[in-house]
């Protein structure tokens, strides 16, 4: 019996958890906390009342932001209508078929009208919704609901549903990275648990989080990021538990080299950081006015005459241990960074990791020459670019090089159909396009022939050849 309860339990909102707020086709990621007003489609409301209901629960929005649950039937729609015309052609859109004015539909509001009952009263007040088809009558209804139905779904995050997310409303965040595509970079990375995989990537830790995702815990992610550090904004949208963060890694791709090498000094401190800490203390200290530097006359006055009384001031007193405290928690800090290096650089020293993961805006050329070194033979790679230049001049480099096979260029293809009863058809607005993919396989390579031969198996070809996927 406790054993049900747990199950029932993880499909039930908790407090503390990350979820997805949708309407429509509209997402939004937040976290539940108490008394956190929550702002989604130009409403406010509270999501206290979400606890302990189950994921993919609709919820109507009641007055003061307050959440209620509905019930399944109450989803229902309870406005089709029996009559219908044939044709619209005597229907003339004048603005003056509705009866009902913009402040009769507040006063409805203010009494407590429901969405579904306030659009079944636009309907009984519209001199010609019974003479549209019955199609042009499903068109009217649901825009009238997208309009007064104040209802949000919660959803539990997960990677199709966040990186639809990102795609409908910061798609630059993903490099344009569909849904469609990152399930083929998956797929072909063969990303499962219980592997060591490479990830360098620029979508806002939307791929990282999907490769946590899928390898369930287990195993070794080893995200290698440009810069002063790891952006991982989209993997606490995943609210993962905090076991799932044990497999999580970071290297700077700064240092790929100097580990290749074998120069590599995970015990000394990072001079990058402490020459970027001292260079901006004195641009901060040149930019400080004069008088601040020197303290006001009070302060100055204040030190005299407690250097003079040789007593200690005790606002001085607190900002030297303020200062005191800031070096030893920068030190603590510094301190971490070097363990985390240095456990990353041992993971990365077998050479034997298991997939490649690329998908940056950066040209990926460099970057997938020099971290296909990590990988052991027979183990899959793939990169994303949203354009296919970059990938041809890989897919070149590679074949040129060699130590790869089964090298494909494709491109990603996505078509929508709306199906209904008569009037099945591709969507009219729909993404154009979804990127490129290039995958391959790496192979041990013969160690008497110079670096850049072509194995004599295996000719370079003469043309480039790319594969078209549907999706």
């Amino acid at each position: 019996m406790a054993d049900n309860v747990d199950d029932d339990s993880l499909y039930r909102i908790k407090e503390g958890d990350y979820v997805v707020l949708k309407r429509g086709d509209i997402f939004k990621a937040v976290q539940i906390q108490s008394t956190k007003k929550v702002i989604f489609e130009k409403q406010w409301f509270f999501l206290d009342n979400a606890v302990d209901q189950l994921y993919s629960s609709t919820f109507e929005i009641l007055a003061g932001g307050i959440l209620q649950p509905l019930k399944p039937k109450d989803t229902e729609s309870s406005t089709d209508s029996k009559e219908a015309g044939t044709d619209n052609r005597n229907i003339v859109d004048d603005g003056k078929s509705q009866k009902l004015t913009r402040d009769d539909i507040e006063t409805l509001k203010e009494q407590g009208l429901k969405g579904q009952e306030i659009i079944q009263q636009l309907i009984e007040n519209s001199s010609t919704f019974r003479d549209k088809t019955e199609y042009a009558q499903d068109k009217y209804i649901k825009k009238k609901k997208k309009k007064y139905e104040n209802t949000v779904t919660i959803l539990k995050p997960s990677c199709r549903i966040l990186a639809m997310m990102y795609h409908g409303r910061e798609p630059g965040k993903i490099c344009h990275l569909r849904y469609d595509t990152l399930a083929q970079m998956l797929t072909l990375a063969n990303i499962h648990a219980g592997s060591k995989v490479l990830v360098f990537e620029t979508c806002a830790g939307l791929v990282l989080g999907s490769i946590m995702e899928r390898m369930g815990g287990y195993g070794s992610v080893i995200q290698m990021y440009p810069g002063g550090g790891p952006v991982r904004a989209g993997v606490e949208s995943f609210g993962f538990p905090a076991h799932f963060h044990d497999m999580l890694h970071e290297f700077p791709i700064c240092h790929v080299n100097a580990l290749l090498a074998g120069t590599l000094d995970t015990t000394a401190k990072d001079p990058s950081a402490d020459s970027k800490q001292s260079s901006m203390s004195a641009e901060e200290e040149q930019n400080q006015p004069e008088a601040e530097r020197q303290g006001s006359p009070e302060e100055q006055s204040m030190e005299t005459n407690s250097g003079a009384d040789g007593r200690q001031d005790p606002e001085k007193e607190e900002r030297e241990r303020r200062k005191e405290a800031r070096a030893e928690e920068k030190k603590v800090k510094q301190e971490e960074k070097r363990k985390k290096l240095a456990a990353a650089a041992a993971l990365l020293e077998g050479m034997n990791a298991d997939g490649l993961v690329i998908a940056s805006r950066f040209h990926p050329c460099p970057v997938l020459m020099g971290l296909l070194k990590f990988l052991s033979p027979s183990r899959p790679f793939v990169v994303y670019s949203q354009y296919k230049e970059p990938l041809i001049e890989c897919y070149t480099k590679l074949k040129e090089q060699g130590g790869t096979v089964n090298l494909r260029l494709t491109d990603t293809w996505l078509r929508h159909y709306q199906v209904l009863p008569n009037r099945t058809h591709p969507v009219l607005l729909m993404s154009g396009g979804g990127g490129y993919l290039l995958s391959g396989t790496t192979v041990a390579t013969d160690r008497s022939k110079p670096a850049g031969s072509l194995r004599a198996e295996e000719p370079a070809p003469k043309r480039l050849k790319l594969t078209d996927t549907e999706g």
